[in-house]
């Protein structure tokens, strides 16, 4: 009998390369994520009188968008580089879009931040009451392109080889934007009182359900390259994130009405395992490039596939 075929490569040596990004992309993928949640979420309070989630969120969100671009200068390796992406509009190219989407997104949250700094002494003057006035259209155009910010890292990841994340092209946007929605409702809970928190929490339950449900149907779906979440850093963050959005999730649908303390350990939690899943999504597209077999097997399935008659079973 012939013995079944092991997986191999050109004397075992790996057939992609593996991506030379750090947790610096983690990062970056993570305050983006957080800064289109707070973007939508302040959009939100705005038109519904809830002035210190309002105020909380849009705030936030535009550290987040700081710290994620800085995050992602420093992958780049060098500043000019981000400079160099906006040389051109490539529609096809999910960097060059996601490039354009946080210079588009960048001026709303920015200004609709800065209406939330200007001193009381001076929002009676013209330019005090200009950036006023200009505070909710821009919070709103924010937020309008918020989804875009939030997601765009799973597009960017799912259009490359890299076998955990191509295959999990189907799943990855979800797994983001509801990730993404937990962290915003969680950081709400954080910033904003008991009385103005609902909005926030009830995100923060529904955005941890998701991303749980989501992050485990697509480990199953996956099949064998599913073992690359489940294996090595990838394991040991999803493991972190999933108890950390449970936990949070739970103590937001249970005490986060009720008690203060609870609120804040609650989103806090959330804000953990979002930024613990995007370090697990992360290794575990890191670790498939490093075994040839989750390279090989899924060309192998899908080829054959599309040619039901192959050689050996041809009359």
């Amino acid at each position: 009998m012939v013995p079944r075929a092991e997986f191999r490569s050109y004397y075992g040596r790996q057939i992609l390369k593996t991506p030379a990004w750090e947790d610096k992309i983690a990062y970056y993928f993570f305050a983006g994520g957080l800064s289109g949640g707070c973007a939508l979420l302040a959009a939100g309070a705005d038109l519904t009188g809830r002035p210190a989630l309002r105020r909380g969120t849009r705030l936030t969100g535009l550290a987040a968008l700081a710290a994620g671009s800085y995050y992602l200068i420093a992958d780049l390796g060098r500043p000019e580089r981000f400079h160099h992406m906006l040389r051109v509009a490539k529609p096809t190219s999910p960097m060059s879009m996601g490039t354009w989407l946080l210079v588009a997104y960048g001026p709303g949250i920015g200004l609709a931040a800065a209406s939330e700094l200007v001193p009381p002494r001076w929002r009676k003057t013209v330019p005090g009451r200009l950036i006023g006035a200009l505070g909710r259209p821009a919070g709103l155009a924010a937020a309008a392109i918020a989804p875009g910010v939030a997601s765009y890292g799973a597009v960017l990841l799912a259009q490359t080889a890299v076998p955990a994340w191509n295959s999990a092209h189907a799943e990855l946007p979800f797994v983001f934007t509801s990730s993404a929605a937990a962290s915003a409702g969680g950081l709400g809970m954080v910033v904003a009182p008991l009385d103005q928190a609902a909005p926030a929490r009830r995100l923060a339950v529904a955005g941890a359900a998701a991303e749980l449900t989501v992050s485990r149907l697509m480990e199953q779906r996956l099949g064998m390259i599913g073992e690359t979440y489940q294996t090595g850093k990838a394991a040991v963050h999803l493991k972190r994130a999933t108890a950390l959005t449970a936990a949070g999730g739970a103590g937001a649908a249970l005490l986060g009405r009720r008690s203060r303390l609870a609120a804040v350990l609650s989103g806090v939690a959330l804000m953990a395992g979002s930024l613990f899943q995007r370090l697990a999504i992360l290794h575990a597209g890191i670790q498939s490039t490093e075994d040839p077999k989750y390279v090989v097997e899924p060309q192998r399935r899908r080829m054959a596939e599309r040619e039901p008659t192959r050689l050996g079973e041809q009359p």
